[in-house]
């Protein structure tokens, strides 16, 4: 079944007569699991919404309003089923394919910029007024800035409900609610229950058990996260493996269990996160543990976010392998890798640091070389063996690239400008960027090329579709494939940027494929390139 079409969620579609409706009404007829997250199913003659694989009976078709999210669901009336939890689904991928304001804003309000700045903070951010983003998003979304983020907070206290120990007016803080009340009235609001009800029901609902949760100083919370199946687990943790920065970051395995640690710049505080992905009963089904330490818990729906953002878990794994698939050429790599993700970031000034950084030189140089600049920050006491600093800040960085960084120096230079402009406020870079404004400020950078731009594009906003013209890993993969042959170099980049363009709007995943067909294909590493676009510092990854 092919992914239901999107349409605005403020304005009920037409009925069963609408296409768009159709589709999405057969999925929740056939339950199907792959689209919880992407879309809302409100039932107008019992008044909650569910996941479109609710197993409760499917509703009369006159009965059925489609909503992209929860907050829409709310906004008209609505309140969860008790049944389905569609709160405990995974993300919509939605965010990421859209380019416009709303997914701009859906992004930044995910990584709690409304909590912290207001409604006034986001529309700076996006470069509206405050009243004509909320028209927008009530437009386009069925919700405003303040009901989407109160949506947030109603789907963390449910995560911390269900999936934790923790007193429930730990929950509330930690999932930012201003007072102990709001949160009761959300609840009883959003889900027509308790926060103590829904704990107490929520013992029945499989994988959702709950751990042991304690808040002493700092915050430690363990939770499960949601992953939209298949999920390439040993893939994405692999890439995040072979990049880990001696004492930000460490990786192992532990028979079938793959487990990444790294520590976290957040709001209010530093923290750290342990990620433990242990193997389901089905090909492909992992669980996804979640350890935090957090300076305070106000920090809990930031870091979560933050995460599945690292781990692309919100992503559309059935349309990206059917659409690659597609391709002869691609059909074999995805069949051996189903599931794969784009790895993503935790913190976009960072990523760029390490962008700039890899220019020209192998994965191995490049650890080492950040693990060196990674010396000046600042120190952090985990309970997480090998965890023992923080990334340093862009201002750290300016100030110790040319004593710890042994490059050349235009490329020392290239960190060095870069890092000031992000600590002065000149370059901004966060998650809500457009990514036709962000391509051309990091390109106005020195010694920032074509490539470098497509890179942090594809981690930093989760771009689904980049494309890095050019790449020599790319071309080996692609090589290896049968996609070109031993032709001249520019015939071969010129022939194999046509065929990618056959892979939109999922060129980020094939990127990901053709990585791992170069190393398998045990061609030249492919960490290095010439010319006047930045090198690959991802290489490819097993």
């Amino acid at each position: 079944m092919a992914a239901p079409a999107t349409a605005p969620a403020a304005e009920p579609l037409a009925g069963p007569g609408d296409p768009v409706f159709a589709e999405r009404y057969r999925a929740i007829a056939a339950r199907d699991r792959r689209f919880d997250g992407q879309f809302i199913t409100a039932v107008r003659s019992t008044g909650i919404y569910c996941r479109p694989s609710c197993p409760a009976r499917t509703p009369k078709p006159e009965n059925v309003v489609f909503y992209l999210t929860p907050a829409a669901a709310h906004e008209a009336g609505f309140r969860a089923c008790r049944r389905c939890l569609p709160e405990a689904a995974p993300g919509t991928p939605e965010w990421n394919l859209r380019r416009d304001v709303a997914g701009r804003a859906m992004r930044l309000i995910g990584d709690g910029v409304v909590d912290r700045e207001g409604v006034d903070g986001l529309a700076d951010r996006l470069g509206y007024s405050a009243r004509h983003l909320h028209r927008i998003l009530v437009a386009e979304l069925g919700a405003g800035p303040l009901a989407l983020a109160r949506a947030q907070r109603a789907q963390t206290a449910r995560a911390l409900v269900v999936g934790t120990r923790l007193r429930l007016a730990d929950v509330a803080f930690a999932a930012g609610f201003g007072s102990i009340r709001q949160f009761n009235d959300t609840v009883a609001e959003v889900f027509g229950t308790t926060p103590g009800d829904l704990r107490r029901r929520s013992r029945r609902v499989p994988g959702e058990a709950g751990t042991d949760a304690y808040l002493p100083a700092p915050a430690t919370v363990h939770l499960t996260l949601p992953v939209r199946e298949p999920f390439d687990a040993a893939g994405v943790l692999t890439f995040l493996a072979a990049r880990a920065v001696e004492g930000v970051e460490t990786a192992s395995s532990d028979g079938p269990n793959l487990t990444y640690a790294r520590t976290l710049a957040l709001p209010h505080g530093p923290g750290a996160v342990e990620v433990t992905c242990t193997p389901g009963t089905r090909s492909g089904a992992w669980r996804i543990g979640l350890r935090l330490e957090l300076t305070s818990p106000a920090d809990v729906a930031v870091a979560v976010a933050r995460v599945r953002r690292l781990l692309d878990l919100d992503a559309d794994p059935a349309g990206v392998d059917a659409a690659l698939a597609a391709d002869p050429a691609l059909a074999g790599l995805v069949a051996r890798r189903p599931g794969a993700r784009v790895p993503g970031s935790v913190d976009p000034h960072e990523t760029l640091v390490r962008a700039i950084v890899g220019q020209q030189i192998s994965v191995t140089a490049a650890r080492t070389h950040l693990s060196r600049l990674a010396a000046v920050g600042d120190p952090y006491r985990s309970g997480i063996p090998g965890l023992t600093r923080l990334f340093p800040t862009p201002a750290q960085v300016a100030g110790a690239a040319t004593d710890r960084l042994r490059l050349p120096a235009r490329n020392v230079g290239a960190v060095a400008t870069a890092a000031r402009a992000m600590a002065d406020g000149a370059l901004a870079l966060d998650v809500g960027q457009d990514p036709a404004e962000l391509r051309a400020a990091l390109l106005a950078l020195p010694g920032v090329g074509p490539w470098t731009a497509g890179y942090v594009s594809m981690r930093v906003l989760g771009d689904p579709d980049a494309w890095l013209d050019g790449d020599v890993a790319l071309e080996a993969g692609a090589r290896a494939v049968g996609i070109i042959d031993d032709r001249p170099r520019a015939a071969a980049t010129r022939l194999l940027t046509t065929r990618a363009a056959e892979w939109a709007p999922w060129r980020s995943y094939a990127v990901i494929h053709l990585w791992r067909a170069a190393v398998t294909s045990r061609t030249p590493h492919p960490g290095t390139r010439t010319g006047s676009h930045a090198s690959s510092p991802t290489g490819a990854t097993p």
